[in-house]
């Protein structure tokens, strides 16, 4: 997919990855680009941002709301009559193991799970009746291999792959593409402060950089999008010897495990 001339929805699109996404894809000349977050007031600097350069469209939305995702997905319809490429991009990052409280599970399953579930029964309808249609859905290296320090973050970004899969399976002969975006470390409000921790040990990339894997990969219309390469060779080893790939993130755990046990202690 050439994102030139196309109606684009981004949610998380405040700031962060979701903000060089809207900047990247008006850049590109999209013909419109809906901008979504729940924090209204980035959403709005988002919008003010990419005005001149292609139709902006801001729409407040918790994503872990199915009516405020179909809401959201209604009023694209209503203001450009189809939606080329939703990005569902919003996440929050939940450290802690088993012991999170079930309210803090169920929130980070909503808006890491849910939210694509949600945004896939909503445009799903109008991309089938017309043949095509792209959906980008955003998880994380975590989603591929795993994450220290967070059982809730791994086991939602998991799933956010599993759907993400299933989707180009069952709709890849029907015209929809289905790509993931599965970055590590990113300076966003999320590593604010920080310098990744174990998902920095490959470096700390501009959201920026991962809109330019981004539309390289929606190019090509790749699956997985992979702006930290190294990425790919980890997967190979998981795969090949499962047993030494866990005593290798072990390691990590003894290396790291602390630097999100003091965050938790932080957020408790």
């Amino acid at each position: 997919m050439r994102v030139r001339d196309k109606i684009v929805v981004v949610t998380g699109g405040a700031s962060g990855i979701g903000r060089a996404l809207c900047r990247r894809f008006a850049a590109e000349g999209a013909r419109a680009v809906v901008v979504s977050d729940i924090n209204e007031e980035g959403v709005d600097g988002t919008v003010a941002e990419i005005a001149e350069r292609t139709q902006a469209l801001g729409v407040r939305a918790d994503v872990a709301n199915e009516a405020e995702v179909e809401h959201l997905v209604r009023t694209a319809l209503e203001a450009h009559g189809q939606i080329d490429l939703f990005c569902s991009n919003a996440g929050i990052f939940t450290p802690g193991g088993e012991e999170v409280s079930t309210a803090a599970w169920q929130r980070i399953w909503d808006i890491h799970v849910m939210s694509h579930v949600f945004a896939a029964r909503a445009v799903l309808p109008g991309m089938l009746a017309r043949g095509e249609g792209y959906l980008l859905n955003t998880s994380s290296a975590a989603g591929l291999l795993n994450q220290v320090g967070s059982a809730p973050y791994a086991v939602t970004k998991h799933a956010a792959v599993g759907f993400a899969e299933w989707l180009s399976i069952t709709y890849g002969k029907r015209g929809i593409r289905v790509s993931v975006l599965c970055p590590q470390a990113v300076r966003t409000q999320m590593t604010a402060g920080g310098d990744g921790g174990v998902a920095g040990i490959d470096g700390m990339l501009e959201p920026e950089q991962l809109a330019d894997s981004v539309i390289e990969t929606l190019a090509a219309e790749r699956f997985l999008c992979l702006p930290h390469p190294e990425v790919l060779t980890y997967m190979r080893r998981k795969t090949d010897d499962y047993d030494r790939w866990l005593g290798g993130m072990r390691r990590l755990q003894e290396r790291f495990g602390e630097i999100y046990e003091q965050r938790r202690d932080g957020e408790a």
